[in-house]
């Protein structure tokens, strides 16, 4: 008689944190670059070259020929959008599934796909407006909201002590205030661009409308903006070296002026040079770079308690003595005090 086999019971899957951390950055990665692949859609006259979603055609899923090249770029758009979005839910159930499971992880990676799909219901209406300035206005913001839940996803999957330890500050009240007002005026600089985009000659479609705006007076009002933008920084790395933040903070803040002198330049140049296609992507691209720069800057205000004066973010002694226990944690853009940037 054949020995009884003994059954063991299937173990539910288990991600590991490392796996996590590295399906958070393929993530971040793919939503920076699909929104630059968006603007060339836009950028190449593409945008109307499937007529309608989410078939490309009425009677066709896909583009009827493949030497079609507006649809064939139009149709490769919405393959990279999917596959983001499938991207945002293996970081759910990476999240999920994640061992030890950690419920702020759960929570922005829940987030970040509901930013995606959102966008995607959005990227649907600019196809049915036909490319309506307003709703692709709206599809980039929705972007950048998406970036900055999947920097916060990314970010968090790279801590591995308790989501609910205590923070201390690493920078004064008057720093973080300023960084606060600093992203006050990045968000006004894009918004801004986005209105000059709306109102430029790269519509997407030659039969698209565009925003009643002289574009020689929103690209000056822009260009405004971006200089108050650029004092701000200038003003806050100023502060930071007198000792406001720590030193992790200070590089931050080389970062964000070197990424931000970069793109003036290459707003200014687009400028001169007529506005050529090839230049707006990488303004694009620059833009979203600034934003990100802008949130990391963010992110550094804060770390968990009972980390050494060593560590890299850390105050000096006597500038961190100086905040006291009611400023440990320094209040969140648009949130009262008592939030901290990692927790917004």
């Amino acid at each position: 008689m054949a020995p009884a086999v003994a059954w063991e019971p299937v173990r539910p899957l288990r991600v590991p944190p490392p796996v996590l951390r590295r399906v958070a950055l393929a993530l971040l990665v793919s939503l920076v670059a699909v929104s630059v692949i968006g603007a060339v859609v836009r950028l190449t006259g593409s945008g109307l070259g499937c007529s309608t979603w989410p078939n490309c055609e009425p009677d066709s899923f896909t583009p009827r020929s493949a030497s079609d090249g507006h649809a064939m770029v139009e149709f490769t758009n919405r393959l990279v959008n999917a596959a983001v979005g499938l991207l945002g839910v293996a970081a759910v159930v990476g999240a999920l599934r994640r061992d030890p499971r950690r419920s702020d992880l759960v929570r922005w990676a829940l987030a970040t796909f509901a930013w995606i799909a959102g966008n995607g219901l959005v990227g649907a209406l600019v196809v049915w407006l036909h490319l309506a300035p307003v709703s692709v206005i709206a599809h980039f913001v929705l972007a950048l909201g998406a970036i900055w839940s999947g920097l916060q996803l990314y970010a968090r999957t790279g801590d591995d002590r308790a989501p609910d330890r205590p923070r201390r500050a690493t920078a004064t009240p008057r720093f973080v205030a300023a960084v606060r007002a600093l992203t006050v005026a990045a968000g006004l600089v894009l918004v801004s661009g986005t209105i000059v985009t709306g109102s430029g000659p790269h519509a997407g479609d030659e039969r698209a409308d565009r925003l009643d705006l002289a574009i020689d007076d929103v690209a000056r009002a822009h260009g405004v903006s971006m200089v108050l933008f650029l004092a701000l920084t200038l003003y806050v790395a100023h502060r930071a070296r007198r000792g406001d933040a720590g030193p992790g903070v200070v590089r931050r803040t080389h970062e964000l002026l070197g990424v931000i002198v970069a793109q003036g330049a290459l707003g200014y140049w687009q400028y001169f040079a007529g506005i050529p296609a090839w230049l707006v992507g990488f303004h694009v691209l620059g833009a979203l770079l600034v934003w990100l720069a802008v949130l990391r800057l963010w992110l550094a205000l804060s770390e968990p308690a009972g980390a050494g004066a060593e560590e890299p973010g850390a105050l000096p002694a006597d500038r961190g003595a100086a905040l006291g226990a009611s400023a440990a944690q320094p209040a969140a853009p648009g949130r009262g005090a008592g939030a901290h940037p990692a927790t917004t």
